[in-house]
């Protein structure tokens, strides 16, 4: 009975022992799962994954529009990838420059570098392969011309715009040139050369990033003076000046996206959808500008981010581009 009872109870002693080890063991599985989860997540905000998409795109777009229509498709995505990686780069070195100032912003206050999720030392290590891999790529697939424009917008990114935020409201402008690139870079890398296409993408994606950015530079006017940022509309004498900037750019935008149906690159098909993108676009600048609140700020933005791809999509959808893809 005795012997019964002491081999029930070890039994059920080892069960526990079992049980307990398991447990122990699914739970720092589990652990191990969060951090390495972590991990990636901190790398992918280092990384700015959905500008690096939105970049991807644009330079797809434009070597689409450089290359020869269904033959170009591996070359066009291979230069995408290329300038993508050097996005990368710059992406990273911009916050490991700005480490000191996320800190102070609620904005950005958990960005990796801030919390010491990842090296400073690891992140520039990164870059420095990132933008080396895709150097090196546009180099040797495309010619030294892709590369050093987009080396260019790396230098003008990392080592103007960043540093001029703390000096001048002008950086806006600067980063404009950097933020619309990526489209001519395309271009030039298929076509050896930049083309009338390459020269309206560009023009279009540097005047949409105004009103774009104006909503953010007010959304978060308190974080960038906090910073001492010198963002439109964080200064004590100026308000009114994000609106009113959303909206000047916005009425610019208009002839500007409607160059490629004034030259004959694009049909009346392009210019009717163009037409409506832009007066959506100049609509939710002027709620904006009567109106300086956070509801409208995010109007505008969510517009900005609705007319980008739709106006690329337009492009490729006229029918007089695509004739004239096809008999490239």
């Amino acid at each position: 009975m005795v012997s019964a009872l002491d081999q029930g109870l070890a039994g059920s002693r080892a069960t526990f022992y079992a049980g307990f080890l398991m447990t122990q063991l699914d739970s720092s599985t589990q652990s191990s799962v969060r951090t390495e989860t972590s991990h990636l997540r901190a790398w992918l905000v280092l990384l700015r994954v959905r500008i690096a998409w939105m970049v991807f795109a644009v330079t797809l777009c434009g070597a689409l529009l450089a290359g020869e229509w269904g033959t170009s498709y591996a070359a066009s995505l291979e230069v995408a990838l290329y300038v993508t990686l050097v996005t990368g780069c710059a992406s990273i070195l911009n916050q490991v420059l700005e480490r000191d100032t996320d800190a102070l912003m609620v904005r950005t206050a958990g960005r990796p570098l801030v919390t010491g999720q990842v090296e400073v030392s690891h992140a520039i290590a990164v870059a420095v392969v990132l933008g080396s891999l895709g150097t090196y790529g546009l180099i040797t697939s495309f010619g030294p011309l892709p590369a050093s424009l987009s080396l260019a917008t790396l230098v003008v990114y990392v080592a103007v715009y960043t540093p001029l935020k703390r000096v001048s409201s002008l950086n806006t402008a600067v980063g404009a040139i950097p933020g619309a690139a990526p489209p001519l870079i395309g271009y030039v890398a298929l076509a050896g050369e930049a083309g009338p296409w390459a020269w309206c993408l560009f023009a279009i994606l540097f005047v949409w990033q105004f009103p774009h950015f104006m909503a953010i530079a007010w959304m978060y006017r308190e974080d960038y003076a906090r910073a001492s940022l010198r963002m439109v509309g964080t200064g004590p004498d100026s308000a009114g000046d994000a609106g009113r900037q959303a909206v000047v750019y916005a009425l610019f935008l208009m002839p500007v996206a409607l160059l490629p149906a004034m030259t004959g690159l694009a049909s009346v098909v392009y210019a009717a959808g163009t037409s409506i993108l832009c007066a959506a676009y100049l609509g939710s600048s002027i709620a904006f500008m009567f109106v300086e609140n956070r509801k409208r700020a995010r109007i505008l933005l969510a517009v900005s981010l609705i007319y980008l791809p739709l106006q690329f999509a337009l492009v490729f959808l006229d029918p007089r581009v695509r004739q004239m893809l096809e008999s490239i």
